[in-house]
Order: C-alpha cells, then sequence, then structure tokens
C-alpha cells in the first residue's frame, strides 16, 4: 500500500507539473483580445471591459478607431494592417475564437475600427483621413480622456497622394465584409463591402506614397496593400477583374517579413489560395526558408526566431500567423505548425528570463511585463493625476494592460521590463494581431484534435 501512495503522490506531481507548464492558448487569446478594448479611442459602449478607460478625443475629425501604441495618435497604416490581419484570422480560424468562448467579443473588438475606416472614408470628396494627432503627441504623457493638445487631422486625396494607406483600408474592408456575411449580418457586410471598392478604385486611380509631416510609418511601396487590396476583394465578390489586377500588383521575391509595411508573402499566400499556382505556393515557401532554422532569420539561444530589435515578438508572431495560414492551405503543414507553436511557446513562458517561464504577453501567467512603456496605464485611476513623473516611476504600472505583447528580447535574449525602453517594452497594435491570429490558428488545432508535439529550447518546467 505504501509503495502504491507513492505511485499516486508521484503521478499527481508529474500531472500538476504537466498542467501547470501547459499553455492556455485560449486565455491567451481573450487576453489579446481586451488589449484592443484597452486601445480605443471615442465615446466608449456600455459593455467596455477596461474599467481604468473612459470616453477620449470626442472632437477628433474622425472619432472613434485604435490608439497606436502606448501613445495616443491614430495612425491608418498599421492599423488598417492590424485589422486585416485580425479578421483573417477571424475568417480562417473563426472555430478557434468559439472554442475560446471568444467569438462574440472578436465581433465587438474588430467592429470598432472597420467602424473607424467607414467614417474616414469619405468616397464623395475622393477623401481618406488617414492619421489623427502628431508629433505635439509625445510631448505630454498622461491618461487619453486628459488630452487638451491640437489633434490635427492627415488626409489623402486626389492631391495629397497615399495609395498605400488607401489599399490597406480597403483591404480591412474587403476582409470584414467577409467576416460579417458569415456572421450573417448582411447589412454591415454590403456597407463594408462598397467602401472598399470604392476606396480600391481610388487607390488604383491615384497612385503615390503617403508622407505627412509628422508619419512615423512611411510605407516602401503600395503594390503589397494593392494586391491584398484586390485579393480581398476577389475573395468577397469573386469578381475576375479584381484577381487579374492583383496579378500585376505581385512582386516575384520572397518577403522579408510580414508587417505594416510588407504585406507580400500575405499577397503570395492569398494568391495562392485564389489560383493554386505553384509559383505563389513557392514564394511562401522560400519566405519560410529564411525564417526557419537554418535560413536568414538569427536564433536567440531559447529559440526565437529574432528578425530585428524593434519589435522582435512582433515579427516572430507575424511570421507564425503566416504560417498557420499556410499550413492550412497544406504547405508543408506539419513542419510550419510545429514551428509556430513553438514561436507562440516562447512568448507565453518557454525562455529564461526572469528564472524562466515568463511571459510576453502583459497578465498571462505568473510572470510577465510589470512596467510596459504605455501612458494610460501608467496612470493611477482618476482623479489622481498623470504625468512626466509616472513615466519616470520605477513602480509597477497601477493598470494592467491585459494581452499586450512587448516589443521583445535582443537577439540573446535578454529583455528589460522598464517603462522607458519603448525598443524592448512598447506595446503596440500591429505587435500583438499576428500573435493574435496565432493563437487562433493554435486553437483551431486544439479544436480539431491537430495541435502538434513541440519541442521547445527552454520549456517553461514550473
Amino acid at each position: 500500500m505504501a509503495t502504491f501512495g507513492l505511485a499516486v503522490i508521484l503521478l499527481t506531481t508529474i500531472l500538476l507539473h504537466s498542467s501547470e507548464s501547459a499553455k492556455n492558448y485560449g486565455v491567451a487569446l481573450a487576453k489579446s483580445i481586451l488589449f484592443y478594448d484597452a486601445q480605443r479611442s471615442g465615446k466608449l459602449p456600455a459593455n467596455n471591459p477596461i474599467h481604468w478607460r473612459g470616453d477620449s478625443a470626442l472632437h477628433d475629425c474622425v472619432v472613434g478607431g485604435w490608439y497606436d501604441a502606448g501613445d495616443h495618435i491614430k495612425f491608418g497604416l498599421p492599423m488598417s494592417y492590424t485589422a486585416t490581419a485580425l479578421v483573417w484570422s477571424l475568417v480562417r480560424f473563426k472555430d478557434g475564437y468559439q472554442r475560446a468562448g471568444q467569438l462574440n467579443q472578436m465581433y465587438d473588438m474588430i467592429k470598432w475600427p472597420l467602424d473607424y475606416f467607414l467614417k474616414a472614408w469619405r468616397p464623395a470628396q475622393n477623401e481618406l483621413v488617414v492619421q489623427v494627432g502628431d508629433t505635439h503627441d509625445h510631448d505630454v504623457w498622461g491618461r487619453p480622456e486628459d488630452m487638451t493638445m491640437n489633434r490635427p487631422c492627415a488626409v489623402v486625396n486626389t492631391a495629397h497622394k497615399g495609395s498605400d494607406i488607401a489599399a490597406g483600408t480597403a483591404a480591412a474592408l474587403a476582409a470584414g465584409s467577409i467576416a460579417f456575411k458569415e456572421k450573417g449580418d448582411t447589412a454591415y457586410s454590403d456597407q463594408l463591402l462598397s467602401a472598399a471598392k470604392s476606396l480600391y478604385a481610388f487607390a488604383k486611380a491615384h497612385r503615390g506614397l503617403y508622407k505627412g509631416a509628422s508619419e512615423f510609418y512611411d510605407s516602401s511601396g503600395d503594390k503589397d496593400e494593392l494586391c491584398e487590396a484586390s485579393a480581398w476583394l476577389h475573395k468577397a465578390t469573386n469578381e475576375a477583374h479584381y484577381l487579374a489586377d492583383a496579378r500585376t500588383f505581385v512582386e516575384h521575391e520572397a518577403a522579408w517579413a510580414y508587417s505594416w509595411d510588407d504585406k507580400q508573402v500575405a499577397c503570395h499566400l492569398l494568391m495562392y489560395e485564389e489560383t493554386k499556382d505553384n509559383q505563389y505556393k513557392n514564394l511562401v515557401t522560400s519566405f519560410f526558408h529564411d525564417w526557419m532554422p537554418g535560413g536568414s532569420v538569427l536564433y536567440t539561444p531559447c529559440g526565437l526566431a529574432w528578425r530585428d530589435k524593434w519589435g522582435s515578438n512582433s515579427y516572430a508572431g507575424n511570421a507564425a500567423f503566416i504560417a498557420l495560414l499556410a499550413a492550412d492551405d497544406g504547405i508543408n503543414s506539419a513542419a510550419y505548425r510545429k514551428w509556430a507553436t513553438e514561436q507562440i511557446n516562447y512568448f507565453l513562458g518557454d525562455n529564461h528570463h526572469n528564472g524562466g517561464c515568463f511571459s510576453f504577453e502583459v497578465g498571462y501567467g505568473s510572470k510577465y511585463p510589470l512596467h510596459p512603456h504605455h501612458a494610460g496605464a501608467s496612470c493611477p485611476d482618476r482623479p489622481a493625476p498623470c504625468g512626466w513623473p509616472q513615466y519616470e516611476s520605477t513602480a509597477p504600472n497601477p493598470q494592467v494592460i491585459q494581452g499586450a505583447l512587448v516589443g521583445g528580447p535582443d537577439q540573446h535574449d535578454n529583455y528589460h521590463d522598464v517603462r522607458s525602453d519603448y525598443v524592448q517594452n512598447e506595446v503596440a497594435d500591429d505587435y500583438n494581431s499576428g500573435f493574435q491570429g496565432a493563437l487562433a490558428g493554435i486553437v483551431h488545432l486544439q479544436a480539431t484534435n491537430s495541435l502538434p508535439a513541440t519541442n521547445n529550447k527552454c520549456p517553461c518546467n514550473a
């Protein structure tokens, strides 16, 4: 009996450790949705789940949308990229959101930027609002609810070009039309599709990159956005001229990354889905030849695919999302699913920072960033004042910005949880986009009993 009792205790201990070290991808997904809820600008709805956020920027030229990062500017290029990636995850991995109990929350969250884009595009005037606020925002540290500075409005039109942002926004609207058609909201879907068509036509007819006086996000080209928009419009309408357009915008070389400035790998994958032409499949596999071990992308000792010091986590998360989409299309499915899941596991604890089991997603697990570079989260509850003393404070943020993925470590896995370190510790809309999409893809794999076995280099054994 003593031997049997010892065996039961040992088995229970093993199971407990296994349970504790396992990743709860559904919880991580739910928290990422909360991050976007915390980024909302405008008049907040009655179901606002973020207790420390209130109405803000009610006098903007276009009210609503998301604040870009830890600041309070609204940028059209990264916001449209982010919305497109998130809608893509909803269209493809809807069952992942459903299994995580987050489907309604996702529809509610993603409608916020889509509503903003509808208001920002004025087809009768051929005018799209692409930015609200400017660099003066960075002269102030505090809550968005307390802003008093001037918030200028930047637009693109027939005289001031911005086909990159216009086409990127059209892609988000077209993808959104598919998501809400599948939801059964045909009126809203039709509204999104109509706007996507007219905005795409405007972008195609008035080529030229947006160059604003304070646009922090300068695009390197517009072919990727035009390809993405026309491909999504083909998915939404099945009209052949959109696919013909997309073919003209494809760049026939492997992309460097998937990001707000480079959607070519998304274009390649969408084109493969629409045509089943192996030339596009080969561009996708060439992309991952660079990204997977042995390619040009560096790896940290614990196994993070490290593309760049700015948003190192974001680049890896975005690539993981594309890998899961490609795998779902039948491209190197086993290898890509394993690699993508291992990248997400790194974020959620399979690393050696702070003794191991550290989550780079704020609020997930027992160890995570306490000082993310985010102005609103650094402020105490109102009516207490908030300013530069809170920026300089070494105390943890009073508000936990649940679900935010911080910029990430250096190429040696070193990370500094310091509020002033905006390279490693800022949070941003685009940082969470691929990460959340990959989480939905992984929960989809769980729902279909397809989750791969993984072998992370620095596994969490708590």
